[in-house]
């Protein structure tokens, strides 16, 4: 696994990936936030509330509008553990897995009942960030999973039987490496996910969904980074799900306009990692902007948070920050952190070992991202 020097990288190619990079954290949150508005709520019962396009329009969750939801917290850990990975590389204990999944605990951290003054002030900037202590929704097996220290493997994942989207919904990150090989990047995300998610269904999606991120990111388009998703998927146990839900959201694309009953035929109505990740994949082929394609995704009577993030995640890595809408990332909640996050992530793939030497003393990046 290696990270691209940052001798090869122009000035061009470096504002395009950060421009992704921005655009795929903040889509999945804004998604994430406008999903979070039609929680709980049938498409009917959308309708009726906001008219007959359903919701189009960030609307309140969690006491205020732009609201994020458990999906956008794991995600920004999830880049906190693969900046953390990336520190360590030269200290000669480097395993991303590990990493990653010490960031999840961290973020589990976060969810349990307790004041400031009690957090450790030693585990770097983002586990302080106040706004991350709400509890919003998270997906029960994320608990349950990062419930101990314990390591959970592929041959003995973690909650064997969870199927949910609560791995999904936190792997674009992984999608971010872009200076790894696609198989090496849908392994990290497959390992990751199958801390919390043990049926295959899941964690493959997990790892599919990262692929075609990081398609997107390398400037790839939506149809050949599918198919490199499929292409990962085919030697994999377990991957007939993920593999005939990728397949029918190709298919949908060309079964006529885009509509809220074919989102919800390709399974955006159940929380099924599969599904979620089918009706994503073809909200961002269909949508005519990021927009569109996110109101197409949350206007279902399925976990619309979920489809939200997903979407966002893929569309912004695909169009860059810039696409995003305005108003909405105006409002969106912690909007400087993901940003602050996004930037670290960036300069950290692009400049790599430069930052943890001796000028280190003055840029205090191993205060931000400690090594232990």
């Amino acid at each position: 696994m290696t990270t691209t020097a940052a001798a090869v990288w122009g000035r061009t190619e470096q504002q395009d990936f950060r421009s992704r990079v921005r655009g795929c954290l903040l889509g999945g949150a804004v998604g994430d936030a406008l999903g979070a508005g039609a929680a709980a709520r049938t498409l009917a019962e959308l309708r009726t509330a906001h008219g007959p396009e359903g919701l189009t329009e960030l609307a309140p969750a969690y006491g205020r509008r732009g609201a994020v939801t458990a999906a956008t917290q794991m995600s920004l850990f999830t880049v906190d553990g693969l900046i953390r990975a990336q520190v360590r590389r030269d200290t000669g204990h480097w395993h991303p897995p590990t990493d990653v999944h010490r960031a999840h605990l961290r973020w589990a951290a976060t969810q349990r009942d307790w004041g400031p003054d009690e957090r450790r002030t030693d585990l770097g900037w983002l586990a302080r960030e106040e706004w991350l202590y709400a509890r919003r929704d998270p997906a029960r097996a994320c608990l349950t999973g990062l419930g101990d220290a314990q390591l959970g493997t592929l041959d003995r994942p973690k909650n064997p039987q969870a199927a949910d989207s609560g791995a999904v919904v936190r792997s674009a990150p992984f999608g971010l490496l872009v200076g790894w090989e696609p198989q090496l990047v849908c392994q990290l995300a497959v390992e990751c996910a199958a801390q919390t998610h043990g049926d295959p269904a899941a964690y493959l999606a997990a790892g599919a969904f990262a692929v075609v991120v990081h398609g997107l990111a390398r400037g790839g388009s939506v149809d050949a980074a599918v198919a490199t998703a499929l292409a990962q998927l085919a030697a994999r146990p377990g991957h007939q799900r993920v593999t005939e839900a990728l397949e029918a959201a190709l298919d949908a694309v060309r079964q006529g306009a885009p509509d809220a009953e074919r989102v919800t035929a390709l399974g955006a109505a159940e929380d099924r990692a599969e599904g979620q990740l089918a009706a994503a994949v073809y909200c961002t082929l269909v949508g005519e902007d990021v927009r569109h394609g996110l109101r197409l995704a949350v206007n279902h009577d399925g976990p619309s948070a979920a489809t939200g993030s997903l979407t966002g995640a893929l569309l912004g890595a695909l169009h860059g920050e810039t696409a995003l809408p305005p108003a909405w990332v105006a409002e969106l909640e912690g909007r400087a952190t993901v940003l602050a996050l996004a930037d670290d992530f960036a300069m950290e793939m692009t400049q790599g070992a430069a930052l943890h030497g001796p000028a280190d003393l003055a840029s205090g990046w191993l205060t931000r991202y400690p090594r232990g």
